[in-house]
């Protein structure tokens, strides 16, 4: 009897330390989520700031504060702030080495964050990935595709790739390639392309649509046709003006070559 009363009393303030620990985990853990998400929808609501920033400073902040909980929580259990920061230090060369590619990612994420080659709605293409920047923290980027596929591309590898971005600027210029005819009008196709350019409403006039004859292919003369519109709009106008001039060149007369194969029958 003595002797379980004797090791409830070793084990009790272990006890209570766990269930301290514990509690201070919980609520660290919420608190963070709750502080995170206030600094991100505070930043996102000023429209001087954007959104991109909102996301990577909240991202930030969480894993701030998760790092003070965690120094409170060994605090509970007698680990001294002094004596966990010997231990890192100590341990900093096995962590580097162990977590090199997620310290590079976490300094290109600050890198991207500080140049920022595309920001949060913007379609870009990274490194051959292509897709909308649905969210930047600190160690990944999250690319959605045309088709809703959640991509992941690590920060190191976004900030060491090639990084195309198609919506940042304001406009943007759709070129496209139409074939005639060698019995055809060059100068009546122009027309017909200019006239359905300047119907559409989302077609810029200054820089004002230009078409030229460009190439003379093996069955056809081409005619490569330019225009400016907004960057939301470009595809919306690519499908319209293909659309318009097919039918456009139906009415006219205006035929668009395509290949032909002849057959060829020896006779015995």
């Amino acid at each position: 009897m003595e002797q379980m009363i004797e090791q409830a009393g070793v084990y009790w303030p272990l006890a209570v330390s766990g269930a301290k620990a514990l509690a201070v985990l919980i609520l660290g853990w919420i608190a963070t989520g709750w502080i995170s998400g206030a600094v991100r929808r505070r930043i996102n609501k000023t429209p001087q700031l954007d959104p991109t920033l909102g996301n990577f400073a909240a991202s930030v902040i969480r894993w701030a504060l998760l790092a003070v909980v965690l120094v409170a929580v060994l605090g509970i259990f007698g680990i001294q702030a002094t004596s966990l920061v010997a231990m890192l230090g100590a341990a900093t060369l096995a962590i580097g080495l162990a977590l090199q590619g997620t310290l590079s990612d976490l300094a290109a994420g600050f890198m991207l964050i500080l140049f920022r080659p595309y920001k949060i709605g913007q379609y870009v293409d990274i490194g051959g990935t292509s897709g909308t920047v649905k969210d930047l923290n600190l160690f990944v980027t999250e690319l959605a595709t045309p088709d809703n596929v959640q991509i992941i591309v690590p920060n190191g590898q976004a900030w060491g790739s090639i990084i195309t971005n198609f919506s940042h600027h304001a406009t943007r210029r759709v070129d496209m390639v139409f074939g005639i005819d060698y019995g055809d009008s060059a100068d009546a196709a122009k027309e017909i392309i200019l006239a359905q350019a300047k119907a559409d409403e989302r077609v810029l006039q200054d820089p004002e649509p230009w078409v030229r004859v460009t190439n003379l292919g093996d069955s056809s003369v081409d005619l490569t046709a330019r225009v400016w519109c907004d960057a939301a709009d470009y595809w919306e106008v690519k499908f319209a003006l293909t659309q318009g001039v097919k039918e456009a060149f139906d009415a006219q007369g205006i035929s668009i070559p395509y290949p032909h194969s002849v057959e060829i029958k020896k006779e015995g």
